[in-house]
């Protein structure tokens, strides 16, 4: 799922063509990036 959201987020911030578009994609991105950090934290 975490491949999907990023997958998702990349194609949204590459196609965006409004600036706060690819700044919200980006957050997504960094927020996505977090939680697989904490996965691995768990495991």
């Amino acid at each position: 799922m975490k491949q999907e959201f990023h997958r998702e987020f990349n194609t949204l911030s590459s196609k965006a063509a409004a600036v706060e578009i690819t700044r919200l994609a980006l957050r997504g991105k960094s927020e996505i990036e977090k939680l697989r950090q904490q996965v691995q934290n768990v495991e």
